[in-house]
């Protein structure tokens, strides 16, 4: 008989022979409305000191998982010896949106009001703490430690999503966000200009650590920035307003039924022309599909305002992503890089967000890669990236996750670049010393396109007006000004057209295995997650693979064995509650007639481990209060005291001051010698040579034409000529040696040296040793 994997993997391909369908049902389970992934304390590898050190230990984090039940939710965590572990569970009505808070940053001036309730779990459930509101218009925050609601926020529409970062609570509603201070849940800013999309996700948000994007209703052409999406389906921002003005009708039909069948001001009965009268009242003109981030910390407290009279703080990009509304959109992990998916879900945009710290205008936002998912229409619900960026998994509400390889820094994902465990650099070593990136950018600069033989033509699939050709001109300002390769300034980097290499589908029956036999439950309804027929809510993470101990139990886990993998595993949970890994090994095309650097990738992907985490009607439920070794109570305790290390403060029942090294303090107060070899000697210096190659194989070197005037002199690299300005920051004359008769205009000294960075034990003094000069 085949056993248990093995049958997951043929329901994974065939459909369910009907003759199983008179089976005797097994024990009924909970309807799941929404699953996620999540990130808190638990597996913050940044600030939890048991992960801290993670690659010497071994230690990996947990998967964190919430399923939002038709009444209640649960939270499991799935740590790397693969035992699922429940951490709560409660059933008091449906949930729409739960986020387990992360402790928050503190410093000397900003202390933590909720730190002995943490950690704290912000639910949006449609009986509020009042009672009296009307459903999902309250979020009520709980204290996992003692159980009890340290906070509840009223509003006074319906709450559609909740984010949080280490700063920032923001709270989603139709068409407006509200941010709330993580330390003390006072209003820090809000939004009111949000476009509102149809899709399972009314509007879509991403929150990095610091940068929030969300979708604005037009686009304001004094803060947009430079690129922006280019391609076949935006052209320039003219061409977009005259086909917004042509479908404007039509679009704001569209936008004004579901505003209205939402907030329920007009009778649904109400005709076209009523409806758009009535939005035309409400909003100038809108333009689908245009992105703001905003920077969390330095916006203005109050409403956030993108208008021509608006100044650009906090504004760091706007521009435009889509043509038709964004769906949803997420940062990766360094916060760098920007997803994003319209309502059609054809296509999903992955932008590069380069800042300026002046303006929104002066940022470039390059437009990396067209991930090409099909010709059908989809809806986008969850985006995830693998740690490194250099996987993107995308699942629709098809129940399908597509994988696709990128690179954080742009071009052809290839053998060189993802099938190393490791992430490579953008060029080779060859490439780097031979210089030849500087030739192939003067041909592309002399013929106009992008390494195109056809002058003014690109060689990329779609060539755009708004990335501007390249003049001769142009080229000679940017070496004038000494800025070569500054990537704000155009040549904006080429687009790249990914295909998924893998199409992950999660299959209506998976649900329906048992585990003794093989055989299956009669299939649940199609679509437990929602009344519409066929969708279907999955999420999907990457993480160390757990499936070592299901093959092979009685193994101790050896510390190597994950590093074997190049591609970390992919762990989907779908809305039967059946989490699945999914192991990807990508490999050179089958169908290349020689493998090299180059060569295009295929990925095999199979479904490894398989956990049931669905709870039934007689599971008993799991409150607060926890003790004091729960895992989440546990995470909390490590993540605050390292929080409070960092500020240099005095953790809260820990005996007398510490002086640790991590804190600020120690390297501001005057300490004993020792201590400062002791810090010294943790300092590593590593060294590199460049690639062994011949001098004459590389334009390596340029000559220069200098004139000699006068005398020349010597100067050696210690001498006081190079320095400016001495220890104590006041002018030292610039020549103290004897010279009377020098030449100066022959010293050609154009660098002068800078301030060398303070380090503890330096001979200078203690007052100036954090002063202004350590940029």
């Amino acid at each position: 008989e085949q056993s248990y994997m093995e049958s997951v993997v043929t329901f994974l391909q065939d459909v369910v022979p009907q003759a199983y369908s008179g089976t005797p049902p097994a024990e009924e389970k909970e309807k799941i409305i929404w699953v996620r992934f999540e990130n808190a304390d638990l597996n913050d590898t940044s600030r939890n000191m048991e992960f801290h050190e993670i690659h010497s230990t071994g230690n990996e984090p947990p998967l964190l998982l919430m399923i939002g039940y038709s009444d209640g939710m649960q939270v499991w965590s799935i740590p790397i010896s693969g035992e699922a572990q429940e951490l709560f569970s409660v059933r008091h009505g449906p949930v729409r949106a739960a986020r387990i808070l992360p402790a928050p940053q503190i410093s000397a001036q900003k202390c933590d009001n909720f730190s002995e309730k943490r950690p704290l779990l912000g639910v949006c459930k449609s009986i509020g703490s009042s009672g009296t509101s009307p459903p999902y218009c309250c979020v009520d925050l709980y204290s996992l430690r003692t159980g009890e609601m340290v906070k509840s926020i009223q509003f006074k529409t319906p709450i559609y999503d909740l984010h949080c970062n280490k700063r920032i609570l923001v709270v989603v509603l139709q068409e407006k966000i509200a941010a709330f201070d993580s330390c003390t849940f006072t209003k820090k800013f809000f939004v009111t200009s949000c476009y509102p999309c149809p899709g399972p996700n009314m509007n879509p948000i991403a929150l990095g650590s610091r940068w929030l994007a969300y979708a604005e209703n037009k686009l304001i052409r004094c803060h947009q920035s430079r690129g922006g999406a280019c391609g076949d389906n935006i052209q320039s921002y003219t061409a977009t307003v005259i086909s917004a003005a042509k479908t404007i009708k039509t679009g704001l039909t569209m936008v004004g039924k579901v505003v209205t069948q939402l907030t329920g001001t007009l009778p649904s009965g109400a005709t076209e022309e009523e409806i758009l009268a009535h939005s035309n009242i409400r909003r100038s003109p809108l333009v689908p599909g245009i992105i703001t981030i905003i920077d969390t910390e330095t916006v203005a407290e109050g409403q956030v305002l993108v208008s021509e009279d608006s100044d650009s703080d906090g504004i760091v990009a706007h521009f435009p992503a889509h043509e038709k509304p964004i769906c949803c959109m997420a940062f990766n992990p360094s916060g760098m890089l920007l997803v994003t998916t319209d309502t059609l879900g054809h296509d999903f945009h992955v932008f590069q967000i380069l800042t300026h710290p002046w303006s929104s205008s002066q940022s470039a936002v390059h437009h990396l890669y067209t991930l090409h998912r099909g010709e059908t229409e989809a809806k986008v619900q969850d985006i995830s990236f693998s740690h490194d960026c250099r996987w993107v998994v995308v699942s629709t509400l098809r129940g399908t996750s597509h994988v696709f390889p990128i690179n954080p820094y742009g071009g052809q994902p290839c053998v060189r670049t993802h099938m190393s465990p490791r992430v490579v650099n953008r060029m080779s070593r060859f490439q780097k010393s031979a210089g030849l990136e500087e030739i192939e950018q003067e041909l592309t600069s002399k013929q106009g396109g992008r390494c195109s033989p056809v002058p003014g033509l690109s060689s990329s699939p779609s060539g755009s007006p708004l990335h501007g050709k390249l003049n001769s001109q142009d080229t000679y300002n940017n070496f004038t000004n000494n800025n070569p390769g500054n990537p704000r300034l155009l040549p904006l980097p080429s687009l790249t057209v990914v295909l998924p290499l893998a199409q992950i589908k999660q299959p209506m029956t998976l649900g329906t295995i048992t585990k003794r036999t093989g055989k299956s439950k009669p299939a649940p309804q199609i679509s437990p997650s929602k009344s519409v027929g066929g969708e279907f809510c999955v999420a999907a993470v990457f993480g160390s693979s757990r499936s070592w101990f299901a093959n092979n139990p009685g193994l101790k886990r050896e510390k190597d064995q994950s590093k074997q993998f190049v591609v970390e595993s992919l762990y989907i949970i779908s809305c039967y509650g059946s989490l699945v890994e999914h192991v990807l090994e990508p490999r050179p095309l089958s169908t290349a007639p020689k493998i090299s650097d180059d060569t295009p990738l295929e990925m095999m992907t199979c479904p490894r481990a398989s956990w049931t985490l669905v709870r039934t009607p007689q599971w008993n439920e799991l409150q607060p209060p926890f003790n004091a070794n729960h895992p989440l109570l546990l995470a909390a305790d490590a993540v605050q005291y390292y929080q409070y290390l960092l500020a240099g403060l005095v953790p809260p029942g820990s005996p007398g001051p510490i002086t640790r090294h991590e804190s600020y303090d120690s390297l501001a107060s005057d300490h004993s010698g020792q201590e400062d070899e002791e810090w010294l000697s943790q300092v590593e210096i590593v060294t590199h040579t460049g690639p062994h190659r011949r001098l004459w194989m590389g334009p390596q070197f340029q000559f220069k034409t200098i004139h000699p005037s006068g005398q020349t002199t010597v100067i050696s690299s210690s001498s006081s000529v190079l320095q400016s300005h001495g220890p104590s920051d006041t002018p030292q004359p610039l020549l103290d040696f004897d010279t009377d008769d020098l030449d100066l205009n022959s010293l050609r000294i154009q660098p002068v040296r800078s301030e060398p960075v303070s380090m503890p034990g330096s001979s200078r003094p203690v007052s100036d040793r954090r002063g202004v000069s350590t940029v």
